[in-house]
């Protein structure tokens, strides 16, 4: 076990739930406010700061703001890959996903299979992640050419969460995209995940409120990812209550 994922299965004993927190570059108007917002969050006591998005996020300013992101927190910075230029030496670790309900190959073992050598290459510890993208999907779900979970279909989500961690993924994503109109997926949902796998759950997408974090933490996730809230609200103080919130859904 390499030393970003025992950091996060050492937080989930001692802690109950992690918050992750996500910058999304392309969302900032500058790279500045991106790393001030991720400094925020660090401070704030979010336990991993993520960096990624679903379209354009690579290249030079990639490597600009994770490094500059590196330099201004004392958390993991691991990487949620859009494609496989999401990758940078810069980083600590990467989401090593397979979107596993996509109806494109590529997207299930072909980007991982161009992008392995390059995570081997910067030394970039990879995270063996199931990702399952659940409706409305966002971009991601256009990207990702997905066949969406229904939202009124918990067990659909839970059999591919199940299959995941047989498959030897060592933790699960539910996603339901970005900032999505509906809200974050139902909790009977996060339930019929939580109850069927024995690996870390992470639930993404729609996360807006500390309350709603609790919500979703007491429902069985042991990870909660918030990237929208953050942007829109991401001083230190407003860290701090989803921090304190995530930590009170763990006492379930």
């Amino acid at each position: 076990m390499q030393k970003t994922e025992k950091y996060i299965l050492d937080g989930l004993e001692r802690k109950g739930a992690l918050l992750f927190s996500l910058v999304d570059p392309l969302d900032y108007p500058s790279i500045e406010e991106a790393v001030k917002t991720a400094k925020c969050m660090s401070e704030g006591g979010a336990d991993v700061v993520l960096i990624g998005g679903s379209t354009g996020v690579q290249g030079e300013m990639l490597d600009n703001v994770a490094k500059r992101i590196k330099e201004n927190v004392d958390v993991p910075v691991v990487l949620f890959p859009g494609n496989i230029g999401t990758v940078t030496k810069y980083a600590d670790a990467v989401y090593f996903m397979s979107l596993l309900n996509s109806n494109n190959p590529y997207w299930i073992t072909r980007a991982q299979m161009l992008a392995a050598e390059m995570v081997r290459k910067y030394k970039v510890e990879p995270l063996p992640v199931g990702y399952v993208v659940v409706e409305p999907g966002g971009t991601v779900g256009y990207i990702g050419d997905v066949q969406l979970v229904p939202r009124a279909k918990p067990k659909i989500a839970a059999a591919y969460a199940l299959a995941a961690q047989y498959m030897g993924f060592r933790f699960v994503l539910t996603d339901a995209g970005s900032a999505p109109a509906t809200g974050h997926i139902p909790l009977e949902m996060v339930k019929a995940v939580s109850s069927v796998i024995e690996v870390p759950y992470i639930v993404a997408g729609g996360i807006r409120t500390p309350a709603e974090a609790k919500d979703v933490v007491k429902a069985g996730a042991d990870i909660v990812q918030v990237g929208t809230a953050f942007e829109k609200k991401g001083g230190v103080d407003a860290v701090k209550e989803f921090v304190k919130s995530v930590r009170e859904g763990s006492k379930r």
